[in-house]
């Protein structure tokens, strides 16, 4: 199945894997629900996370990106870079919705051997385009594959997923500028912003939540939008595919930790949420009675 873009900017797929009519709430539902079992399986995991980002992962890969699931390698896919190595289970959740994954490997999540180790891993995982780990790489790495395909003259686009705490990086800022010289009109970097960061909220640390400015000083094509609204969702990375001007792009995501799982949204966050083992059934079965259509 592939995912593309039609001229009149809706979405087509060649055969129905998965049923390609499924609506983005319950391609997002299904996001969360998968990223719970993992999770499960360890008994942690950056949980928090991942049920904060998976309306925008719902939305890159139901609507924006162009992919074949049979074929992770096609050379004319879009590239979705993870430079947030600890959202692994995130897109892992992601993929196995894709069908990029099998969903019965869930339960190998963080296993020796799996296919799915606890921080995302190039070498291990179809459909993981990079290795993330040390913050700050990924959209240095995008540049410089948005550059390469420039110059083979392919229409592909890369779409770079990034942590707010990413912003505090001198290499971040290094390559926002890049791109802009080098009018890289085929990247776009959604940013992950949760407030949260290993040491506090990235608000009181060098990101004070006013981002699409800064990004739109340096020559990008800047919007902030809520990351839970799918329709806000859609609308964007629609804005941000079809600019006709020669710019790079960005989508700062205003996304809430635990989104989905009320009992877990109301506790007092974390960069790192800790759940009970008790929790995590209950938190499945929230979902499982909260499934849309």
């Amino acid at each position: 199945m592939v995912y593309q873009k039609t001229d009149k900017g809706g979405d087509m797929s060649s055969d129905t894997h998965a049923g390609s009519n499924v609506s983005l709430a319950r391609r997002a539902w299904a996001i969360r629900r998968h990223a719970l079992r993992m999770a499960e399986v360890q008994g942690q995991g950056y949980i928090g996370q991942a049920l904060g980002v998976a309306d925008v992962l719902a939305t890159s890969y139901f609507h924006a990106l162009t992919y074949d699931p049979k074929d992770p390698h096609w050379e004319g896919r879009d590239r979705f870079y993870l430079s947030i190595g600890h959202y692994a289970i995130a897109l892992y959740a992601a993929l196995i919705e894709a069908g990029i994954l099998p969903e019965n490997e869930i339960g190998t999540y963080g296993m020796d051997g799996s296919r799915m180790p606890m921080s995302g891993m190039a070498a291990y995982t179809p459909g993981m385009e990079i290795t993330g780990g040390s913050l700050g790489h990924g959209l240095g790495i995008a540049v410089g594959a948005a550059f390469g395909l420039k110059r083979k003259k392919s229409a592909a686009f890369v779409y770079n997923m990034m942590s707010d705490g990413e912003l505090g990086e001198g290499s971040t800022w290094e390559a926002v500028m890049a791109a802009s010289s080098h009018q890289l009109d085929n990247l776009i970097c959604i940013v992950d912003f949760n407030d949260q960061q290993a040491d506090g909220p990235t608000t009181a640390a060098l990101a004070k939540g006013d981002e699409a400015p800064k990004w739109a000083a340096f020559g990008w094509h800047a919007q902030e939008v809520d990351g839970n609204d799918l329709d806000a969702l859609v609308q964007a990375f629609d804005t941000a595919r079809d600019l006709p001007d020669p710019r790079p792009r960005v989508i700062v995501c205003k996304t809430q930790m635990c989104k989905g799982v009320p009992f877990l949204e109301e506790r007092e966050i974390t960069h790192f949420v800790r759940i009970e083992p008790s929790e995590w059934s209950r938190a499945i079965a929230h979902l499982d009675e909260q499934m849309p259509a």
